[in-house]
């Protein structure tokens, strides 16, 4: 990248008669940053850092409207940031809010497999529930240095401040579990995954089908449970079947937690649900030992159907809906390869992740009346 636009004379910014005029720098803008350039050009902070620093896509005329603004402001990444972007250390920097579950552990290792294949180390920060101090430290300090030269950052909703300090810096950032303005991101639709899992029970002939699902106090970035809650609301009164409080039973995404919730919604003989559809696997294997607590067979007196396709999920003949979070793994780290390449084109900031419905044993007809 040049620091003089073409058809400039002298040093002087001469703009193209075909470019509309730049806002007037904000007369309280004492150090500008890449937002206030990312404000006034009409485009992300992501883009800007894109468009300055010359690693990820972006179109040739983008590429021109920010380095014009960026020079009618006056703003330049400071020598420190340059510096410690110029180097390549081949780490990558892997932040996610748990490791003791199995949808992250094995989203790591579809990660970790395939940075080791392209000759890239991977450094792993893991939350684990460390509250705000946690995430300050590793968003303020350790991705800050120089060890790391791209970040991909999972199920973690990030503030406009994270990322503009991970982009100012150059480093490159990929989200997986949901869209983060600006930023590339690998989503899965969670309300049409859990749509699709109860439309399987109602194609079954189901009409009273509980969910199981995250509770709101426990909704975690991206609200996860509350979206599989709306997909499970969605597919119901798309066919005029009833929900409500007697139909539905809060857990916190573990097999105990979906255990103790089917277990109030199976011991009611006389309103019991003849098909439940949880919002992971790990509560579905709890709701299935629930029922064969309550001396209840599954799928003769209750099917069960979950999402995820968990590594136990074969074992106990579970139907779900499988999301494969080493695919995903996979995926963020060759979107993250391209972000530490120069290109040229736009590339859609939005990835679509696969998802498909996994028919096994807990599933079946309806017990006849």
């Amino acid at each position: 990248m040049t620091d003089t636009l073409p058809g400039a004379v002298g040093g002087a910014s001469a703009q193209p008669p075909t470019q509309p005029p730049v806002p007037p720098r904000p007369a309280s803008a004492g150090s500008l940053g890449i937002t206030d350039v990312a404000k006034l050009a009409g485009v992300s902070a992501a883009t800007v850092s894109r468009a300055l620093s010359g690693n990820g896509r972006v179109s040739a005329a983008t590429r021109a409207k920010v380095e014009r603004v960026a020079q009618e402001l006056g703003y330049v990444v400071s020598s420190n940031a340059s510096s410690l972007a110029s180097g390549r250390t081949r780490n990558v920097g892997v932040v996610i809010p748990y490791l003791n579950t199995w949808y992250f552990s094995t989203l790591v290792e579809g990660a970790a497999a395939t940075l080791r294949e392209r000759g890239y180390d991977l450094t792993l920060y893991v939350l684990d529930g460390g509250g705000a101090q946690a995430r300050e430290s590793v968003f303020e300090n350790f991705l800050l240095r120089k060890r790391v030269d791209a970040v991909l950052a999972v199920a973690l909703e990030l503030t406009d401040d994270e990322v503009a300090r991970l982009l100012t810096l150059g480093k490159p950032l990929v989200c997986v579990g949901g869209l983060i303005p600006g930023v590339r991101s690998l989503v899965i639709d969670n309300e049409r995954v859990s749509a699709l899992a109860t439309e399987h029970l109602i194609g079954l002939g189901h009409t009273r089908v509980a969910h199981v699902g995250g509770a709101v106090e426990l909704d975690a970035d991206f609200h996860l449970g509350s979206a599989r809650r709306l997909g499970y609301d969605t597919a119901m009164a798309r066919h005029g079947l009833a929900t409500g409080d007697d139909l539905y039973a809060a857990a916190d995404f573990t097999m105990q937690g979906g255990y103790h919730a089917a277990k109030q919604l199976l011991g009611r003989p006389d309103a019991r649900p003849t098909a439940i559809v949880a919002a992971s696997d790990e509560m579905a294997i709890g709701c299935l030992l629930a029922a064969r607590d309550l001396g209840l067979s599954v799928p003769r007196d209750v099917s069960v159907i979950g999402v995820d396709d968990h590594e136990l999920s074969p074992f106990f003949g579970l139907t779900t809906v499988a999301q494969h979070p080493d695919v995903q793994g996979r995926r963020a780290v060759d979107v993250l390869m391209t972000e530490l390449q120069p290109h040229e084109g736009d590339s859609a900031l939005q990835i679509d992740l696969p998802y498909e419905l996994v028919v096994r044993s807990t599933t079946a007809r309806p017990p006849a009346p």
